[in-house]
């Protein structure tokens, strides 16, 4: 136990002591919101991991869909890395990068704004973050009460509350500059305690093959295909559909979270993409793909696992079945681990969340003619309000029988993506599109996640999320490929952009000098 509580403070310690060293760099909104625009790669890298996998990865979705697909389950951190990291990088990284330097935009909302020449969508932007990053922050919390009994006998309110003030500190005194520090060093907890883990649970069943050996030989009648042999060691799992929505979700939508994209802002320079897209997959190759792969071997624990008065899986309790018996020193790990992805995307949030707010909607209506120093105060206040929120619907959530909170993460992904995802990607590649498709994207992805929700809930039965529709998850991946059709089809009947963005454009056949070892001049003598 003292070398439990020991690790605890010195990674306490750390994470308040870089809050305090990046103080200098959060002067500015410039340098709270964005770092400068200065971060280097390893630095932007580790945060758009960090930002991307939460405690929810490892704790609740690694366990359900582990359970759900079997080792098939790896699919899905294989799509995080491929999709969600390495091509996310590339197709987004670099035009991101220059399109908001040259409109001197901070956020999406401003971006749109900026963009297309309206500030009707920036207000709707902002509204649309608002609201749904709330849950999706809430949700953070999910799983640290079950590793946190385990391992302290420490109850959940005040694991939360502790988590709470902590990251606060750091982001509010910090800024930006101070999240992307500690996400590094978030980051390579993250990584060294994930392959620990599951080494230790494999060897706790025999190994990797006498493990998988144990998996082929489970069946579960109880859902399609689930009585299949070997199903749950198979390629594809029982559910081939139902995963490939999940690994669309996941993947793909991190291309309209706005605290994704907006790593990209922050880039330094072109070396910085081409580091940052390899060094963020190969985060994501170990921590996504370890996660859902250990999640894979769920069902070895199927008799310990806890259930619900129904009978129904509690799945935030099989991966701290799956590590209970291992030993104290890799249990603190994994303790610190979770906390580690938690704080790192609950950290990126709540910056977006309160720069959101205070640059794009109170200062664009409410109080215009704002100060530099009373946005960084505004800032710094809603950071307060919006942890605050957070850590009071998780509570609530622990302390009473409201389980729905819980689902609303993947309501609150599909909502960001299926809105922002299509409008942004079109925008950076496409002079056409127009302001009309989208608050087309805007309305659709929202109202069509909130009806399913709904219906979720019971409140508004809708036939059309029957069948596969129905999972919040399914719903979500078809908001966002929705999306990729909804707006070049409304942008091609209706009113065409002018001739600024014309001149936006130009900014990409602009020349700039580079090094040979980058590339040969055109007057290169090949011989």
């Amino acid at each position: 136990m003292i070398l439990k509580v020991g690790m605890l403070i010195v990674f306490f310690a750390i994470m308040i002591g870089v809050g305090i060293y990046s103080r200098k760099t959060a002067t500015d909104v410039n340098g709270f919101v964005l770092g400068g625009r200065s971060v280097g790669p390893w630095l932007t890298a580790f945060a758009y991991g960090t930002s991307y996998f939460s405690a929810v990865i490892f704790v609740g979705y690694a366990g359900q869909f582990g359970w759900k697909f079997g080792l098939a389950s790896t699919w899905i951190g294989i799509g995080n890395t491929v999709i969600g990291s390495l091509i996310a990088w590339f197709v987004l990284g670099r035009r991101t990068r220059v399109l908001t330097h040259r409109l001197e935009s901070s956020t999406m909302p401003d971006y749109f704004s900026k963009r297309f020449g309206s500030n009707g969508l920036k207000i709707f932007a902002s509204a649309i973050i608002f609201i749904f990053l709330i849950p999706y922050t809430a949700s953070l919390y999910n799983g640290l009460s079950r590793l946190f009994n385990m391992a302290f006998s420490i109850d959940y309110t005040v694991c939360v509350l502790v988590m709470a003030v902590l990251t606060g500190i750091y982001v509010i005194v910090g800024g930006y500059m101070a999240t992307a520090i500690n996400d590094f060093i978030q980051g390579i907890i993250m990584l060294g305690g994930i392959v620990a883990v599951i080494a230790a649970v494999l060897n706790s069943h025999g190994g990797f093959v006498p493990s998988l050996v144990e998996l082929a030989n489970i069946s579960d009648p109880s859902i399609p295909n689930g009585d299949v042999p070997g199903v749950f060691a198979s390629f594809f799992g029982p559910d081939p559909f139902s995963l490939l929505c999940v690994v669309i979700l996941t993947s793909l939508g991190t291309w309209g979270l706005p605290q994704m994209v907006q790593k990209f802002y922050a880039i330094k320079s072109e070396k910085a993409i081409k580091t940052g897209a390899i060094v963020s997959t190969f985060f994501a190759l170990i921590v996504a793909g370890g996660c859902y792969f250990l999640g894979g071997f769920g069902r070895l624990v199927s008799g310990t696992v806890e259930t619900n008065p129904d009978g129904g899986i509690i799945y935030d309790s099989i991966i701290p079945k799956m590590i209970e018996g291992l030993p104290e020193i890799l249990i603190a790990v994994v303790v610190i681990l979770v906390l580690s992805a938690s704080m790192s995307t609950l950290s990126s949030l709540v910056l977006t969340s309160s720069s959101t707010l205070t640059l794009d909607f109170i200062k664009g209506t409410v109080h215009k003619n704002m100060s530099e120093k009373k946005q960084m105060l505004y800032m710094r206040v809603l950071i307060v309000v919006f942890i605050a929120i957070s850590a009071i619907i998780a509570i609530v959530q622990y302390k009473s029988s409201v389980t729905f909170i819980a689902q609303l993460m993947g309501i609150s992904w599909g909502a960001l993506a299926g809105a922002f995802l299509a409008p942004f990607l079109y925008s950076l590649y496409w002079k056409k599109t127009t302001k009309a498709a989208c608050y087309t994207s805007f309305i659709f992805g929202t109202v069509f996640m909130t009806l399913n929700m709904l219906n979720t809930l019971k409140i508004l039965p809708l036939g059309i999320f029957a069948g596969n529709l129905a999972s919040p998850i399914n719903s979500g991946a078809f908001a966002m490929i929705a999306g990729l059709i909804i707006v070049p089809v409304v942008s091609l009947f209706t009113s065409k952009p002018g001739t600024d963005v014309d001149k936006l454009f130009e900014v990409f056949d602009e020349e700039v000098v580079v090094k040979r070892s980058t590339a040969l001049s055109k007057n290169e003598d090949e011989n």
